[in-house]
């Protein structure tokens, strides 16, 4: 069975250890070197799952994670996508990183702290990561510059359209092919496939539910009249459009978490894999977030 836990965080210290093994390049394959394929929603809320009961939509690739894996249910995130994810990326206290905002400088990762990218680097893994990085956009600060071999997405908190955008890759402007949480998934299977004989860290760190709210006809059509079962039981207005459209992406995603399972089942790999999937923060306190 394939080893999949659905987690919100990391337990693990990124702290360089002096008698770390220094490798020159990805190593061959072997049992006990799993590949990890880590997935971080952007402003899914934890009731945004059929998995939590939610009835307005249906998740079965995300709930079948927590279903055969591991869940944890009793955990914190920050309030702010940055630290969060600065978090994430080295196993620290977002206070010890330096990362204290969105913008401004805020949200670079103080230069003396170790990624998880720079652990499974040294220890011989091929590394990338494609979606949004928010922790720094020059470098030192950069994803290339913190240990991902491969990168792929936008460097600030906020991109204005997910509609084949402008994007980087690796230092270098390029089109985007599609809509923004398919095409980065595309280039996470064509790296699982390019190292299937190797070990190997990705990370998908999607830009969805994050607004603007949009999403392909396909699954928007799903809910643009569909009446919801669960509404926001609070004194303001709810924008059900809004809410509808949040619901459209994360079917969006559980669809693309089905497409990592299946690519991993293709490529053989699903035996040495492990998946974590989580959201850098959590339902938002304005109305129009709570879903």
């Amino acid at each position: 069975m394939l080893r999949i836990l659905i987690v919100l965080c990391l337990l693990i210290s990124c702290k360089e250890q002096t008698s770390q093994k220094q490798t020159s390049g990805p190593e061959p394959h072997r049992k006990d070197r799993p590949n990890i394929v880590l997935i971080l929603a952007d402003d899914q809320g934890w009731g945004d799952l059929g998995l939590s009961g939610n009835t307005n939509l249906n998740t079965p690739n995300i709930d079948a994670i927590a279903k055969n894996g591991v869940t944890l249910d009793h955990f914190y995130v920050s309030p702010v996508c940055s630290p969060t994810r600065a978090e994430l990326l080295t196993g620290r206290y977002f206070p010890r990183l330096g990362v204290y905002s969105t913008s401004s400088g805020g949200e670079r990762m103080n230069l003396g702290e170790t990624t998880i990218a720079e652990v499974f680097k040294r220890a011989g893994y091929a590394t990338a990561a494609y979606g949004k990085w928010h922790n720094g956009m020059q470098p030192p600060y950069h994803p290339n510059a913190r240990g991902f071999d491969d990168f792929y997405g936008f460097c600030s908190g906020h991109w204005g359209n997910y509609f084949s955008p402008m994007l980087e890759h690796n230092g270098k402007i390029v089109k985007g092919e599609g809509f923004l949480v398919d095409d980065l998934t595309d280039k996470g299977m064509d790296f699982m496939e390019r190292n299937r004989d190797r070990p190997f860290l990705l990370y998908l760190p999607y830009n969805t539910p994050h607004s603007p709210m949009q999403v392909p006809d396909e699954f928007w059509n799903r809910f643009k009249d569909k009446e919801l079962a669960l509404k926001y039981q609070g004194k303001e207005s709810e924008d059900e459009n809004f809410t509808r459209a949040a619901l459209a992406m994360v079917e969006n995603i559980d669809y693309n978490v089905g497409r990592v399972f299946d690519k991993l089942k293709t490529l053989g790999l699903e035996e040495n894999t492990i998946v974590l999937y989580l959201s850098d923060m959590f339902v938002k306190i304005h109305p129009l977030h709570k879903l």
